[in-house]
């Protein structure tokens, strides 16, 4: 069993923001593998499913993004899961709009989602990073993460969530610099 968690922050006013693009695509990977519905658990939401031939078990935590590592800590040590097994999707700042990248473990590049994950799960989780692009001037930042996506994202956000839901079952039984090979050779 695999662990696919979603990073943003819950209500309805945070939902199209940047900082939300883990929940969006766990949304949409919810809906595309028919997974059952959302349950309130662990302090998050939680849906199990099939991804392939994969049971995967799918987490948006209600903590707010910077303490996304409690209801992490709580799910994983319920379910027993290794972090090995754990995918976490979120927004990178310094990778460029709709870019997909992926790697086991590393530092959390000043996001608080991940430090909370870091310090209450440990640091070898995968990380599915989707570029978001930057403000220019770190002074921006909050203001950008926090903002929703312009009507230009849009294109790019689609085809980006789409690419990682299409691709979601070889996520589990390819190697990484396949899997991001295919993911990221979409045509501009």
């Amino acid at each position: 069993m695999f662990v696919l968690i979603g990073l943003g922050n819950p209500g309805a006013q945070y939902a199209l923001n940047r900082h939300n693009i883990g929940f969006m695509a766990i949304d949409v990977i919810a809906e595309s593998y028919n997974f059952s519905p959302f349950k309130n658990k662990f302090n998050a939401l939680i849906s199990e499913g099939m991804i392939g031939e994969t049971k995967v078990i799918l987490c948006k935590p209600l903590t707010f993004m910077n303490l996304s590592g409690k209801s992490a800590q709580a799910l994983l040590q319920f379910y027993k899961i290794p972090l090995e097994k754990v995918y976490v999707i979120h927004d990178d700042l310094d990778v460029l709009p709709g870019k997909i990248k992926l790697k086991l473990g590393g530092g959390n590049g000043g996001h608080n989602g991940l430090s909370s994950l870091d310090q209450h799960i440990g640091k070898d989780y995968w990380r599915l990073r989707i570029g978001i692009g930057h403000p220019g001037h770190r002074d921006a930042v909050t203001n950008y993460v926090l903002g929703n996506f312009s009507k230009q994202d849009h294109e790019w956000l689609e085809d980006t969530l789409s690419i990682i839901t299409k691709e979601s079952p070889a996520l589990f039984t390819t190697n990484s610099a396949d899997w991001l090979s295919k993911a990221n050779s979409r045509p501009n």
